[in-house]
This record gives structure tokens, sequence and C-alpha cells, in this order.
């Protein structure tokens, strides 16, 4: 890896440690949540798990709207990194709004309409023709909209508790746009994610 990635993860980790402490301070009373994903450039629907792996993390919360005994209505909001080995790296935000039926024995049945942000570096180095010559081109990132569709299953601990830890699977279809106008205006990926949402900020149990 080289010493520009190592220096964006470096300042992405710092990133990530500030917003918790944040949420820490400023959202006492909500989840955090995080998940691990594996990001894909693929169509939607057509594979699930692929190989090889492209990393990503995910980190974010949610804020309580609606919500009855089988019904959860909620927007959330995210900061996160992905990895594409070959293709790019980059750092992003998202806000979504969620849907949970919930039962009573856990289980969730979850699905998510988004819209985020994400600003993208090349994994390569870039060159830049210039007085008759290929020099090192410093790369600025570039700006791409990812409007999301997401699904997904999710299982509470602790079912009987409003505040209950949740582990769960999302299986998240997103499109890269612009991707390379005049070319290909647009991309699409999945992401995998495997997460946990807990209350680490809430002391007290909801009633």
């Amino acid at each position: 890896m080289n010493n520009p990635i190592k220096k964006i993860l470096k300042h992405w980790i710092l990133i990530l440690l500030f917003g918790a402490i944040t949420m820490n301070h400023l959202w006492a009373q909500q989840p955090l949540t995080i998940s691990f994903l594996n990001e894909s450039t693929t169509i939607p629907y057509t594979t699930f798990l692929n190989a090889p792996v492209h990393p990503g993390l995910q980190i974010g919360t949610e804020f309580n709207w609606k919500e009855s005994r089988h019904l959860h209505l909620y927007p959330s909001i995210s900061i996160g990194y992905l990895y594409h080995k070959k293709l790019f790296h980059g750092l992003f935000t998202n806000l979504e709004l969620g849907f949970d039926y919930k039962t009573s024995f856990g289980l969730n049945l979850k699905t998510k309409i988004g819209l985020g942000y994400l600003h993208t570096f090349s994994t390569q180095q870039e060159f830049q023709f210039n007085e008759g010559a290929y020099k090192s081109k410093r790369d600025l990132g570039n700006s791409r909209a990812m409007p999301s569709v997401t699904t997904g299953i999710g299982f509470r601990l602790q079912p009987k508790k409003a505040n209950s830890p949740e582990i769960f699977v999302l299986y998240q279809s997103w499109v890269e746009y612009p991707y390379s106008p005049g070319f290909i205006p647009l991309m699409s990926h999945t992401n995998v994610h495997l997460g946990v949402k807990l209350f680490p900020f809430n002391r007290k149990a909801k009633k």
C-alpha cells in the first residue's frame, strides 16, 4: 500500500474516532451501528458473496421516528470507507430511511432507501502529459452520488427490551453516478454488510 493511501487511512481512522466521541456526547440516547462490508461492482441481486473481498467499514446511528409493536420507521446516518484494490478507495456518508418489521421472537425484516455522497481516489499512480513528458499527477479524487436500496434481516438478542443489541446482515445495492461521463454514465455496486447495533451510551433501559 503506497504512502498516500496510508495517510488517508490514518486520517479516516481519526475521523471515525472523533465521530464516536461526538455521538457519545450529543446522541447519548441513540444506538451505534457498526458493520464490516464486502463491496463488488456487479448487477444487483445476481450474486451475493463475491470474491475477491473488497473490504469496507461503516459506522452510524439511527433516530427513532415511529415505532409500534411490530413496525419501526427510522432515519439513519452513517459514514464509511471502501477499498477496491484495482479501482478505487473512497470515503462516503449516507442518509437512509429504514423500515423494520419486528417479530415477537427477535427477528427483524429490514429494508432501507438512501442517498449518499462518495469521494473516490484511484488506487493506482496517475500521470499527466505535460510539456512533452508524463509527470505524476496529484489525485484530488472524484465526487459521486450514491443512491441505494437495502434489504436484510436482523436479530434482537433481547426481544423484550427496546434497547436490545441487534446482529444484522444487509444486502445493499447502489449506483455510482457519474462514473465516466460520455462513456459509462453510472456503475452499479453491491455491499454485503455484517454488523451489530448497540446502545453503548444509553445506560437506562427504555420501557
